[in-house]
């Protein structure tokens, strides 16, 4: 079990950010919420946070004093500051408290979703000693003519990659040809629609392997894959491994229950 620690003095903001983030993490981990410094120092006593989300502008305690109060008992939390100021006085500050990553408001759901997504898994990775962290930050390009379609494809597919996406899926979704669809991405960010989708399949198919005692037939079900050789195969080629080695060698001997096919 993983604790979040979300440190937000605007309720809204507060429950924005635990709502985007309950949809990355698993029924397992747990979200604490506060909304000044002192109580925020107070529960990462008490909760050991393993993520922090942490706004510079609070009441009694600014953020970046309560951080380095936080850091003499909590050095290897994942923080991620949270402003609506550039000042580079708070961004050197939150290098010297080794932040992750420093988001200015107003923040998009997706840009909360990439970051904890990255900072998640590269946790879990660290953790377990995978063999190499799969997706980096892929970042969204801000001046392209076609933001608003890129923005819009990858927060579907972050949305919905572990469902058995066809290959029209995402560009009927924003009404666009799908090669057209795959070009502009692989152009914007590196990598092509369905590259993208099994990115994240992958990763999260390596969480289940490590987290979890699922059987790898399972996992790949879970991932939306809709057959086993499939995902086996996209496994392989992003891992250079097979999934059982990979459970095997980070700590997991998962089910009883493999089924015969079961690599």
């Amino acid at each position: 079990m993983r604790t979040i620690l979300i440190v937000e003095d605007d309720i809204l903001e507060q429950d924005f950010l635990k709502d985007i983030i309950k949809e990355e993490v698993s029924k397992s981990d747990a979200i604490i919420t506060c909304n000044n410094g002192p109580s925020a120092i107070k529960a990462a006593k008490e909760h050991r946070p393993d993520f922090i989300f942490m706004d510079i502008w609070l009441p009694k305690l600014d953020g970046i004093k309560a951080l380095t109060a936080i850091r003499e008992f909590c050095p290897n939390a994942a923080v991620i500051i949270l402003s609506a100021y550039s000042d580079f006085s708070f961004a050197q500050e939150a290098i010297r408290l080794q932040v992750k990553d420093y988001l200015l408001k107003p923040i998009r759901p997706i840009e909360i979703r990439q970051t904890f997504q990255s900072v998640y898994l590269n946790s879990a990775a660290s953790t377990a000693h995978f063999p190499q962290v799969l997706a980096p930050n892929i970042p969204i390009p801000k001046t392209s003519i076609h933001m608003d379609v890129i923005e819009k494809s990858v927060q579907y597919i972050q949305q919905n990659f572990k469902q058995k996406l066809s290959l029209k899926a995402v560009p009927d979704h924003v009404y666009m040809n799908p090669q057209y669809l795959s070009r502009i991405l692989k152009k914007e960010m590196g990598i092509s629609c369905i590259e993208y989708i099994n990115r994240l399949k992958i990763e999260y198919a390596c969480k289940l392997l490590v987290n979890t005692d699922k059987s790898i037939c399972q996992i790949s079900s879970l991932c939306g894959f809709s057959e086993q050789s499939y995902f086996n195969r996209v496994f392989i080629h992003q891992m250079n491994t097979t999934p059982k080695l990979f459970r095997q060698k980070n700590g997991r001997t998962g089910s009883s229950e493999f089924l015969p096919t079961d690599l």
